[in-house]
């Protein structure tokens, strides 16, 4: 399986006016309103500081809860993402709300810790409450040509999970090619990934269109292959409107209307939510 994924090349410059093209004929079927609710709606609300404190965790848990409260047909976001030592003081705040508590887990953002040390962070992250787990592949591994370690690392984290959804940072800005993009996307699906997730945003570049896109083809390949679905979540640096609905506009186009929610589609930016309500009420 491994042989086959490194078989794949993706043309950058094709894949570059592929993107341009797509996002020149803007939205389909949706108002700009429609998208940007249905974006709101797939928003991670994110805490990831050193200086995190549980005031300002509770804080975030809030904001989240009143998104819904701020008018007509206004959603609230998908969840609130924070470190594993978080995970109990949120779960316990959005318990019976429908916001899942996300948790960053597994030697986030650098990747590098032993494998025994990722897998007890994210049992106790998961122990703790936490419905989704967000690991970052090891790069360096992963440029090395170690193909099959980053598969069995991903594999093993995806077991340690238990009956949380993982989600799988491939930190594109680090990858140096799409077609190294596209591989990173393969390998992480065939290990289990429920998503696929662009970036920490800890590093510059962060999400790219074009990083997506690729992303958006491995799904698209392997759900005409097996029939099964997997997510997708931009992230880092998506802070604007414009930005986030140039997304929305490419997940449309490569994957269709079943994967515009937020079981399928996630966003990680939070300085994005309050210019949305800012823009549909």
């Amino acid at each position: 399986m491994i042989d086959a994924i490194k078989k794949t090349v993706v043309d950058e410059a094709q894949l570059a006016s592929e993107v341009k093209n797509i996002l020149h004929k803007g939205l389909v079927k949706y108002t700009e309103k429609e998208a940007l609710s249905i974006i709101l709606n797939c928003i991670d609300l994110t805490t990831l500081e050193g200086a995190d404190t549980k005031e300002k965790v509770n804080s975030l848990c809030e904001k989240g809860l009143n998104y819904n409260k701020q008018g007509k047909d206004i959603p609230t976001v998908a969840a609130i993402c924070v470190y594993p030592t978080f995970a109990k003081q949120v779960s316990e705040k959005l318990k019976g709300t429908g916001l899942k508590t996300a948790c960053v887990a597994g030697a986030f953002p650098a990747g590098q810790s032993p494998l025994f040390i990722k897998l007890i962070e994210v049992k106790y992250a998961v122990d703790e409450g936490a419905e989704e787990i967000d690991m970052v592949i090891s790069r360096g591994t992963f440029l090395e040509g170690n193909y099959q370690t980053v598969f069995d690392e991903i594999a093993a984290i995806k077991q340690a999970c238990g009956n949380a959804h993982l989600k799988v940072i491939l930190e594109t800005g680090e990858l140096q090619t799409l077609t190294n993009i596209r591989i990173a996307s393969d390998i992480s699906i065939a290990a289990g990934a429920d998503f696929i997730k662009t970036s920490t945003g800890k590093i510059y570049p962060a999400a790219t269109e074009e990083a997506f896109y690729v992303m958006l083809h491995a799904i698209k390949s392997y759900y005409e292959t097996t029939g099964k679905m997997i997510g997708i979540k931009p992230a880092g640096g998506i802070s604007e409107p414009h930005q986030a609905l140039n997304y929305f506009i490419l997940l449309n186009e490569v994957l269709g209307e079943k994967w515009l929610n937020n079981k399928y589609f996630r966003m990680g930016a939070s300085r994005l939510a309050d210019k949305i309500i800012e823009k549909i009420t």
